[in-house]
């Protein structure tokens, strides 16, 4: 029993030897394997870059019930219907925002941001700055701010290549989660490249088991090296509070937005005229590869620049500049971070053989005109806004069809959207006779008066609907 005891004992004196650094250091860590004992010296130095945002924006909220819009209604409240019109409402929200320029450019998530009327930007000093926005990037849920510091050098975060994360790797998540003050957590990089996650429609992503929470989107996620490797925008969750899930827009992209849009510039995405689907694997069984994983080639713009480079459909795109892709999203991840007017080299396996061909980086083209057109009447399409596709609307609405009739909006309760149309809908017949433009559609919908036969390609899925 005493020699058990002492045991005992001996490794209490143990651990809290082992553990007095932690607690005990005043100095900052001079080596790798101090700095691991805790993370305040790291917090210390990359938590005044990072600020809180508070955005006001007017509502108009109805106080009575809309059947009071209606005439006969009118008649009997007269005055008391006009004073019981819908009144504004100031809505308040908060996030986070990172410095990355020394001179007050903040990045932050554009969802933070968007359709506020007055957006406040708090330091971690307290002082206040009312922010203007530079530039907005809706599909990529990026925004850049500007605040007039009146010439003070502000404390930034510089910014890491995110491609050389891993999973393992410990990082940081520093915000404003729920509003009650700037908090950080930790974790671990759970996974790379996640695509397909339903975020938007241009997603690619860091997956992190640090605690994200409402209030943290547009805060920072850096490594140990205190360098911003992630914009956190999102979290899995079934009660909006953490599980362990959350993601976060790569470092890489955000620098490509900086340096597109930090001077008040606008970034545009490298078009190279290539499109396919994912290597799954079931057709990477039918291929004979070793594995699934990269973009088989479908289709190619004629003398676009990937059918210039000697890009042939049925080849494989394994990478862009010997960086995996994985999939067509990955595809468009590896060539938004790439400036137009360079060149980017395409890995591919051409029957088997594997090859790199030089590919230029242009703006996708713009001609023809979209020929914007509304469509009214009593008729299916009615509400919908359609247009003529190029390759740059077709980019702008995220479809693979390079040409034809494309819906681009649809208001909302039409009769369009009540039949169940969606922005981003091919029409591809009409009563099986082909739509190759606006002009087209608008000629054939003034032919026929019904039963209606409407085909669409809705994300490579053809389907017809038909209406009497």
């Amino acid at each position: 029993m005493t020699h058990r005891i002492a045991a005992f004992l001996a490794s209490l004196l143990l651990v809290a030897t082992l553990q007095l650094p932690a607690f005990a250091q005043e100095a900052v860590p001079a080596t790798q394997d101090e700095i691991k004992l805790t993370f305040a010296p790291l917090v210390k130095a990359a938590a005044p870059a990072v600020v809180n945002i508070y955005t006001k924006t007017k509502v108009k909220e109805r106080r009575v019930s809309p059947f009071f819009d209606d005439p006969f209604f009118q008649q009997f409240f007269g005055d008391q219907f006009k004073s019981q019109q819908p009144k504004e409402r100031v809505q308040s929200s908060l996030g986070s925002g990172v410095v990355v320029r020394a001179d007050g450019l903040i990045v932050t998530n554009n969802h933070v941001i968007e359709g506020a009327d007055q957006i406040r930007v708090v330091l971690s000093d307290k002082r206040e700055f009312e922010a203007t926005i530079l530039a907005a990037e809706e599909r990529l849920d990026l925004a850049l701010l500007k605040i007039d510091t009146g010439g003070e050098k502000l404390p930034i975060l510089p910014l890491r290549d995110s491609d050389d994360l891993e999973v393992g790797d410990l990082v940081l998540a520093i915000g404003n989660p729920f509003g009650v003050g700037q908090t950080v957590t930790s974790g671990i990089v759970s996974g790379v490249a996640r695509t397909n996650t339903g975020i938007g429609d241009f997603g690619y992503f860091i997956q992190t088991d640090a605690a994200i929470n409402p209030g943290n989107s547009g805060g920072a996620l850096i490594g140990t090296d205190g360098r911003l490797i992630g914009i956190p925008t999102a979290i899995f969750s079934k009660n909006g509070g953490s599980v362990g899930i959350g993601f976060a827009i790569p470092s890489n992209m955000v620098a490509a937005v900086i340096k597109a849009e930090g001077t008040g510039g606008r970034l545009v995405r490298p078009w190279v005229g290539a499109a396919g689907e994912a290597v799954t694997a079931d057709i990477a069984k039918s291929l004979g590869l070793p594995r699934p994983g990269g973009v088989v080639v479908q289709q190619l713009f004629p003398d676009g620049p990937a059918e210039r480079a000697g890009v042939q459909p049925g080849d494989i795109i394994l990478g862009v500049n010997n960086r995996v892709v994985e999939d067509p999203e990955g595809l468009r991840f590896r060539l938004a971070t790439l400036p137009v007017g360079e060149k980017a080299t395409l890995n591919v396996l051409h029957k088997g053989e594997k090859r790199d061909l030089v590919v230029d980086l242009i703006a996708a083209p713009d001609q023809p005109p979209p020929n914007e057109t509304v469509l009214d009447g009593r008729q299916p399409l009615s509400g919908s806004l359609v247009i003529d596709l190029s390759p740059a609307s077709a980019e702008e609405l995220n479809i693979g069809a390079w040409s034809g009739v494309a819906i681009a909006k649809i208001r909302r309760n039409s009769i369009a959207d009540r039949v169940g149309f969606e922005p981003g809908d091919v029409i591809v017949k009409l009563n099986d006779q082909p739509v190759k433009s606006a002009d087209d559609l608008v000629a054939l919908l003034g032919r026929a008066a019904g039963p209606w036969a409407i085909t669409i390609d809705r994300g490579g899925i053809v389907r017809t609907f038909n209406l009497d």
